[in-house]
């Protein structure tokens, strides 16, 4: 009787302490200003807002958080070709959100450095279209234009390009 005693509490403290390292590596929190995207056995299954959540252990659940506040990117200068044949080096500053939480982490590998790609892209594009005059005094219409495309490229993603500022244009040394 006391060997199925003892073999009864070795079992019973070997479930309760499974069962506390399943809760605590399972416990997550998420941030009001957060989604948590859950994958289980790499399936998405759910997005989950603020709060404690819980999830299966061991590899089975995965849990990725999304940032949803508004995030900030310097797009790297750039050296662009005017319409009017004058070559200008312009930096400027992407400011965006993410909407869509299963978008922005299923649709697109890395939202970060998609969106870094296509500002620069779409600047050197929008920005060749103008003369420099047109440029230097009609900036907040330029600005307007890019974030435009920019939003509209973005879009499927779960991301909304909130504005797009042209920081610094630097004219030729001649």
């Amino acid at each position: 009787m006391t060997g199925a005693l003892l073999a009864v509490l070795v079992v019973v403290v070997a479930l309760a302490i499974l069962i506390l390292i399943a809760f605590t590596t399972g416990f997550r929190v998420i941030n009001e200003y957060e989604r948590g995207v859950v994958l289980r056995l790499g399936r998405l299954i759910d997005v989950k807002g603020p709060g404690p959540r819980l999830i299966i252990p061991f590899g089975i659940d995965r849990m990725v958080k999304v940032d949803l506040r508004v995030m900030v990117h310097e797009v790297p200068p750039q050296d662009v070709i005017t319409k009017d044949n004058v070559t200008v080096r312009v930096t400027a500053v992407v400011f965006f959100r993410v909407v869509d939480a299963r978008d922005s982490y299923v649709k697109v590998r890395d939202y970060m450095s998609t969106i870094s790609k296509t500002a620069q892209t779409t600047l050197r594009s929008i920005l060749g279209q103008s003369t420099l005059d047109e440029l230097l005094s009609q900036r907040d219409k330029v600005n307007a234009e890019l974030q435009a495309v920019i939003d509209e490229q973005t879009e499927p993603w779960g991301v909304k390009v909130t504005a797009v500022e042209v920081k610094d244009v630097d004219l030729p040394q001649s």
